[in-house]
This record gives C-alpha cells, structure tokens and sequence, in this order.
C-alpha cells in the first residue's frame, strides 16, 4: 500500500513530462475511503488539504487534518491509462464530491523539492527516526541509542508519516529484531525492511510487484548500508522461506486473498504485521488469519488498524 496523505512521488523521468491531476472537494469523514480508492486505483501521489477558508491548529504528526472541507488531490501519468483513470474515477466519485471533480494537466515539476519541503526529520516508538537524506533531528531530541533511516523524497513511495506505515514502525521500534529474518511484503520504499535492518534484524527481503519500488528501495537500501542485507524481488520471484517476523502494509482486500500465502512464508512462532485496513475492514482480515495465528488486540491510529499477531 502507498502511503496516504501527501504520498508517493513518481520517480524523477529522464524526460520532463506532463500529469493528470484530478481533484474534488469531500466531507472530512469520507477522506480516508476516497483516498484509499484512488491509491487503489494507481495514484502516484496523494495529497489532503483544506477544501475552504478554515485555518485549524497544527495537528499532531502523523494526525488527520480537522477541516471540515477535505480538497484531495491526485496525481496520476498522462498517458492513455492514466486518461482512462481520471475519467472513470472523475465519474465514479461525483456523487461525494461537493464541487464538481476537477481534471487538469500540470507541468513536470522538481518533485524532489516538493517532496523536501513536506517530508521532515520524525521519530516512531522510542529510538527510531526517519529523516529525508542529509536531514536529522535536533541533538536534544536524540540519544544514544537513535537509530536513523534516510530516505530520498524523489524515489519514497512511503516516508512513515501516513498511519499504516506509522504503526508498523512503531512496531518495529518495540520489537526484539536481532538476528532475526524480515519479510516486507509490498516494500513500497523499503522502508519497513531498512528500518528492521536498522534496528537489528540480520537479514530482510523486500517484495513489491512495481519496479519503481523495488528501484527505490534497492536505492534506500544503499543510502542506509543495509544493501548487503537485503533481498528485493518481484512476489513471482520471492523463494520458499520461513520469515521470523512478516510485514504486510497493503490494501486489506489483499491481505485477505493472501492470507494462505503470508502465512506459509511465516515461521512457527514468528511475529506477523498487517496494516492498511481501515477500522471496518479489521473483522474480516482479523478471521482470515485467526486459525493460523493468536491475533493480539487491535493497535490503531486514525481511521487505520494495524492486526499483529505470534503463529502458532
């Protein structure tokens, strides 16, 4: 699963190139569904701001926005795929919009720049800090034992800062990782496989089916040193293995097709992690994986549920 919120940039192209944009004004309580269908439907980015004049208080990191008035906004290739998705989605989504949808073609721009400016140096659980590269957090903020993950904003299809990722790396800040064996399957940016590597775990593999994740997390990976550690490969290519811990942060549709699957890749004993369900989505990943698993209480944040649980 992408992250949500402001999301994922498309990787730089060799060739400056136009984008769909396609935006529409929501109520604040259908923002998590829509944004889920439009990363479900191919966005390269998401973003989530104020749809009127309603300044709040900064939130939290990491927090849902407190308008009332959602403007989401998505970014998606302009070819003919991406035509055929901003139209289809333009229709689909009118009956929620408050404003007609509103398409429009954009100019390439610096997305390394952008993404710079929005993605800040943040810590999850007690040690662990993601920064953008060349950034880190205050000297008061950190202590002996801070672990630091860089990721570069132009290739992040996920920086920690949306709530799925946000609780799966909390997990991991907790998690007794050393010598341990890491499965992160759809990686994304690799950012949940360089954070257990960072924390301790002696080996990970990292499985996306896109191969602009599996470029951007090889890269992450050598920003990080833990390239030597990490196996990144297509799902079709992932071998038979036993896993100490999984983490799966992907639509919850998925995790529950893949539930056979997951847990085979799982060793007895193993810590499983499933994220990118929403709240009313849990009960039914939950029974998917209850005969396999001692499922632990539900860990949440926002709209999201994280599922976390011990094979037997």
């Amino acid at each position: 699963m992408r992250e949500g919120g402001i999301l994922c940039a498309p990787p730089p192209p060799t060739v400056p190139m136009p984008w769909l944009q396609i935006s529409l004004d929501i109520a604040q309580d259908q923002a998590p569904l829509i944004e889920a269908a439009l990363e479900n439907a191919g966005a390269l980015a998401v973003t989530l701001g104020d749809a009127g004049d309603d300044p709040q208080i900064e939130p939290p990191p990491g927090a849902m926005p407190l308008w009332q008035g959602v403007r989401l906004t998505a970014l998606f290739a302009d070819d003919a795929e991406g035509r055929s998705q901003v139209d289809a989605l333009a229709a689909a989504l009118s009956p929620q919009s408050l404003t007609p949808p509103l398409i429009e073609e954009i100019a390439d721009r610096a997305w390394e720049r952008v993404w710079l400016d929005e993605f800040k140096p943040t810590r999850f659980g007690r040690r662990l800090w993601v920064c953008p590269r060349g950034q880190r957090p205050a000297p008061a903020e950190t202590g002996s034992d801070t672990v630091i993950v860089e990721l570069d904003p132009g290739l992040a299809f996920g920086t920690g800062h949306h709530a799925t990722t946000a609780l799966c790396l909390e997990l991991l800040d907790s998690a007794d990782l050393a010598g341990k064996t890491v499965l992160d399957y759809g990686c994304g940016s690799g950012i949940l496989a360089i954070a257990a590597l960072r924390l301790g775990a002696a080996r990970a593999v990292a499985v996306d089916h896109d191969p602009q994740a599996l470029e951007a997390t090889r890269s992450n990976a050598l920003d990080n040193g833990v390239a030597d550690q990490l196996q990144v490969l297509a799902p079709e290519d992932l071998p038979a293995m036993r896993a100490d811990v999984l983490l799966a942060n992907i639509l919850s549709r998925t995790l529950v097709d893949l539930a056979p699957r997951l847990t085979g890749l799982l060793a007895p004993g193993g810590t499983l992690a499933l994220s990118g369900i929403l709240h009313d989505q849990a009960d039914e990943v939950a029974a998917a994986y209850t005969q396999g698993f001692d499922l632990e209480p539900p860990r949440e944040r926002e709209d999201w549920t994280l599922i976390a649980g011990r094979r037997r």
